[in-house]
């Protein structure tokens, strides 16, 4: 069927759009007519032509760009950060349309609510024979140190989201529920941000209605579970590992809740705590995006590493309420949609407004057979969340698609593992018009439908997450396969309220923190700034090698052997004395005599995989960074990833552009973090941890450059790598001369790499930080940089040896420390020395 096109300026963007015979389109009707709540998109697209549309849906795709929006995929080359796949014409459903569904909605929101209470309470419907005891029991969803136990409240099931499709007569289909710890959500309002700054005109004449109304309804629904003052909500997820990390990072900084991840909680006393920089506070409600098995180690999966030990005991002393709670999964089963049916009429006494796809158990004997009698019409899935053996595991199998001994196997496997078995009807989805940059094209799509309970009742997201197929192939849904995303209209009949998260501007309330800062967080801050600064050190001394290597090729003086030292002495380069002579070996020594290649050094430095190799350095930066992405800004993200490019791909440059490329970026982010970081505790931690690295390396940099003896050459070099040549040709007209250059490096505070520069920025940073000492009293942070910036403060430069300096730097690494014990460590905290690293 081609469509008709209404007039000519629909003919291109309509040119060759021909949905699938046999099933439902949402742009045309079985007559190949425009639907007329589509005409006002197809009006747009033919009056912005080609081009105009193409600048705006660049515009959406730059939006998520800035955004920082990814999307985690999984494959068998490792995966990674993806750009968040963006669908650019919106599903536009009719308000009159919404309507039905979201009474379904509803509707099966609370009969799934009456379902898990019950089956977590008196469990009358697998004992008066309503549900088999083998659909329950048999579900690795069902916990059973849940059973017995309610949440505070009474409630739950308190976020719901149902997967829909339309059939080929047009009704909507119940595909799937998602009750564990739905996904979606933040997605679907970083893909209306995006496309109605695309299109603003026409989402504004169309009466789109408003998404911020459910959020709203989901706050203060979270809110209303617990009475107690001040009560404080945080949202559980797994981790920056997980595959719609981004969403949990942005539902939590748009709804205001604390995110927290499971290192971050304790429990004491039966009550939940999350651990911050001030100390333990209490978290009353958690918004769970982590599978319920993997939450407390102790009475559930023992092997997990993102739970919280005693999470289950918390809640069954009701000091905590669960969104959703735990063992809420087990509403999920494909299993049990061959029951509800049945369940919501013995429950309430009525069908279901939005009924499921048919749904077969092969528990059932006189079930099993008649599905192994009709298989050719079937589609069969596993029955529970654990994979069967013989099907496929996250989508359908066709018995019509296997050839006759795929046939037996499959009712082989049928037979082998029935309570495991499910069989469907197979259902055409329907298909809407995706844009392809000239004109439209039909493709196969899912919406899922989200609703939150509130003390007035359920309240349905008007919106929704729309997953698109990018071609022909219904089972390319997911977004680990290829799908897209789109966005949900309902379009209103007339003008909607414009509900906002955001204050009034006359009733804001005047903020100046974010909240509390998690100790974890604090920690990777801390760390991020070791880690960028010990980069930056390390790509100095490189450059410093490879320059000198350039300048005097036949060079066999100390200048390079003592910066070669220096890579050895902290892990970024072996000391390898093997291999034929050449013109650029230089002996250096580190307790025995080496001579080593400078150029090896240099490749080793920038490729190798020592702990203080530069890639090394550079993605344990990385890493650091992604679990705190929501602390850094676009700008920082795109830095880092761009520092990555540079280390790991562009190995072609020489090793001094190389560097120079990486040390102009690394002073971007420096940069960043000084002129764009509000000046709050984390901004502080990530400072702390760059002076205290920086004070770390000049020491160990004038240890090996400047020792006793110290040529001109060396104590150049060691100008060069702390970015002090042009302050010390300014002062001195001399040659470089020992005294000078150590004042200049360690003793001089109005010098930025100075010692004593990291020393005054510390000992401010720390000052602002929460004290929990006693009155009066300093703490052990306090105590060390207050007497270490007094030594430094009255030396002088012809007092300085290597102990004295050594004494510096060990006592540097104590503070190191003692800011992880006060601030992040939770009982013993791993000792950093300066033995082995130089």
């Amino acid at each position: 069927m081609l469509v008709q096109p209404k007039s000519a300026g629909w003919s291109r963007i309509l040119a060759g759009y021909a949905p699938p015979a046999g099933g439902a389109d949402e742009l045309v009707d079985g007559r190949g007519r425009v639907r007329s709540h589509w005409a006002p998109v197809l009006a747009e697209l033919a009056a912005g032509g080609a081009a105009g549309m193409r600048q705006r849906f660049a515009l959406a795709d730059r939006h998520l760009k800035d955004s920082g929006v990814y999307y985690r995929v999984y494959d068998a080359d490792g995966g990674g950060e993806r750009p968040w796949p963006l669908s650019h014409l919106p599903l536009v459903i009719p308000a009159a349309e919404w309507r039905g569904i979201e009474a379904g909605v509803i509707q099966r929101a609370q009969i799934l609510e009456m379902i898990l209470a019950d089956l977590y309470g008196p469990a009358r419907l697998v004992r008066e024979g309503a549900l088999p005891a083998a659909v329950v029991a048999g579900n690795p969803d069902f916990l059973r140190p849940l059973a017995g136990v309610t949440q505070r409240g009474g409630e739950e099931l308190l976020v719901y989201a149902v997967d829909l499709g339309r059939a080929p007569d047009g009704r909507w289909w119940v595909l799937g529920d998602r009750c564990q710890a739905p996904s979606g959500m933040g997605y679907a309002v970083e893909n209306r941000l995006a496309i109605s700054a695309a299109l603003p005109a026409l989402y504004r004449d169309m009466h789109v209605e408003r998404l911020a109304g459910f959020f709203q309804a989901l706050r203060s629904g979270l809110a209303a579970k617990f009475g107690r003052e001040g009560s404080r909500i945080g949202l559980l997820t797994p981790g920056p590992a997980n595959e719609t990390y981004f969403e949990h990072a942005y539902l939590a900084r748009y709804l205001g809740f604390l995110l927290v991840e499971g290192g971050d909680l304790t429990v004491q006393d039966n009550v939940v705590y999350v651990r911050t920089i001030e100390g333990l506070k209490r978290i009353d409600v958690l918004l769970r995006r982590l599978d319920a098995d993997f939450a407390d180690p102790l009475e559930l999966t023992a092997s997990s590493r993102i739970g919280v030990p005693g999470l289950v005991q918390a809640v069954r002393a009701g000091s905590v309420t669960l969104a959703n709670s735990l063992g809420a999964g087990l509403l999920e089963a494909r299993a049990m949609l061959a029951f509800i049916p049945a369940l919501a009429r013995r429950l309430t006494g009525e069908e279901l407004k939005l009924p499921n796809v048919a749904t077969w158990w092969c528990g059932d004997p006189s079930v099993r057979a008649e599905v192994l009698d009709r298989l050719d019409q079937r589609a069969l899935a596993p029955a529970f969340s654990r994979p069967v053996p013989g099907l496929t595991r996250d989508g359908p199998t066709l018995a019509a698609e296997r050839d006759e001994a795929g046939r037996a196997g499959l009712a082989a496997a049928i037979e082998s593992h029935a309570l495991d078995v499910v069989a469907q009807d197979v259902i055409r989805l329907a298909t809407m018009p995706v844009w392809t940059g000239e004109r439209l094209e039909p493709r196969p799509f899912t919406l899922r439908v989200f609703a939150v309970a509130t003390p007035e009742g359920w309240r349905v997201m008007h919106g929704g997450f729309c997953r698109v197929a990018e071609g022909s192939d219904a089972r390319a849904l997911s977004m680990q396969r290829g799908g897209r995303s789109a966005d949900v209209w309902i379009a209103s009949e007339g003008p909607v309220e414009k509900v906002t998260l955001l204050p009034q501007p006359d009733r804001v309330a005047i903020r100046r923190r974010l909240g509390h800062l998690p100790s974890r967080a604090a920690d990777n801050l801390f760390w991020l700034g070791r880690y960028l600064e010990r980069a930056e050190g390390t790509l100095r001394v490189v450059r410093a090698l490879a320059e000198l290597s350039v300048e005097a090729p036949d060079e066999t003086g100390e200048a390079p052997a003592r910066l070669a030292n220096l890579l050895i002495s902290w892990g970024a380069a072996a000391a390898d004395d093997q291999g034929a002579d050449t013109p650029k070996k230089v002996r250096a020594t580190l307790g025995n005599s080496l001579v080593v290649d400078i150029d090896e050094m240099i490749r080793q430095a920038f490729e190798g995989d020592g702990n203080g190799a530069i890639p090394v350095l550079v993605r344990a930066a990385g890493r650091t960074a992604s679990v705190i992405r929501e602390r850094l800004s676009p700008d920082a993200t795109r830095a880092l990833a761009d520092l990555g490019h540079i280390i790991e791909e562009e190995r072609d440059l020489s090793p001094v552009d190389r560097a120079d490329k990486a040390l102009r970026v690394l002073a971007a982010l420096s940069g960043l973090a000084q002129e764009n970081m509000n000046r709050i505790s984390g901004w502080r931690f990530m400072q702390i941890g760059k002076r205290i690295e920086r004070g770390i390396l000049t020491c160990r940099q004038a240890r090996r450059l400047a020792g006793e003896g110290a040529s001109e050459g060396a104590l150049d070099a060691l100008l060069k790598v702390t970015d002090s040549r042009i302050t010390y040709r300014a002062r001195y007209l001399m040659g470089t001369l020992r005294l000078p250059v150590l004042d200049l490096v360690l003793l001089d505070d109005g010098n930025p790499r100075s010692v004593a520069f990291q020393l005054g920025r510390l000992a401010d940073h720390l000052a602002h930080l929460p004290g929990v000492a006693a009155e009066g009293e300093i703490d052990a942070p306090g105590k060390t940089i207050r007497l270490l910036r007094a030594t430094v403060e009255v030396s002088e430069a012809q007092e300085i040896d290597e102990a004295m300096i050594l004494s510096i730097e060990n006592r540097l690494l104590t503070l190191s420390n003692e800011v992880t014990a006060r601030y992040f460590g939770q009982g013993e905290v791993p000792v950093e020395t300066t033995e082995g690293l130089g």
